[in-house]
């Protein structure tokens, strides 16, 4: 079922969003060579617990972290931890999110630890300008297919893949709610855009195939063949004026 937010409800998302987004900014500046995945965990951590909210990741479907962190061909779902530490070179993907007031927001973006190679420079700017098309398709009226079709048309005629097995999502007091917001499809089709509606767009983007698997850890996907994988999000109202960013600082 698809929940429409109030007008009071959208603007206590956006306090979660804020907080969320925060998080985000702060592990992202973090991140360099010689730093463990479980110090910039722990930045994002206090950084929400600090605002007053709680770190939405901990403890769901028993998930031990405040972030997901993935590093290089690691797609989503990377567990922090003191052993893992980042190298020059690497592409760092942070996940994080936070519940505040009872509501969630949800955001993610890659990070580059130094000088990378312009390939992966072209994979995270492709994903992420690929989250901003699909948001600018997020209009009321539309349909879900018009969002995804557009992430997957501007990053297939790239030269990269979509990974189809994991989406975007509804977001609101819940961090997963109706409806599916896949990274492909077709113009035209899907759940129509109404006003009041609140998803997450995350485009997961791999510079090889879209091919993943998952870690014996049951939560790490990497992609399939060992290319680079880039993950860009943002939680976004739908409204009568056009798609508005909630987790935007």
């Amino acid at each position: 079922m698809i929940v429409l937010k109030t007008t009071r409800e959208l603007s206590l998302m956006k306090e979660a969003c804020v907080i969320a987004a925060g998080a985000l900014k702060a592990a992202g500046e973090a991140v360099e060579p010689g730093v463990s995945t479980e110090e910039i965990n722990r930045i994002a951590h206090d950084f929400i617990v600090k605002n007053g909210a709680i770190p939405t990741f901990k403890g769901y479907s028993g998930y031990p972290a405040a972030t997901c962190i993935s590093i290089n061909d690691e797609v989503i779902h990377g567990i922090p931890s003191k052993k893992r530490i980042i190298k020059a070179g690497e592409i760092v993907s942070i996940d994080v999110g936070a519940t505040f007031n009872g509501y969630v927001g949800d955001n993610a973006a890659t990070f580059a630890a130094g000088d990378i190679s312009p390939e992966a420079q072209r994979l995270c700017d492709t994903t992420r300008e690929s989250l901003y098309e699909g948001i600018k398709m997020a209009v009321a009226g539309g349909r879900i297919g018009d969002i995804g079709s557009t992430i997957q048309r501007y990053c297939e005629e790239r030269g990269f893949s979509v990974v189809r097995e994991f989406t975007g999502h509804g977001v609101g007091k819940q961090m997963h709610e109706d409806p599916s917001v896949p990274n492909f499809g077709t113009p035209g089709r899907g759940v129509r855009l109404l006003p009041g509606m609140t998803i997450a767009i995350e485009p997961m983007i791999n510079m090889g195939g879209a091919g993943i698997r998952q870690l014996p850890d049951g939560w790490t996907i990497k992609t399939r063949d060992g290319s680079l994988s880039a993950h860009f999000e943002h939680t976004i109202a739908i409204t009568s004026n056009g798609p508005v960013i909630l987790t935007k600082i």
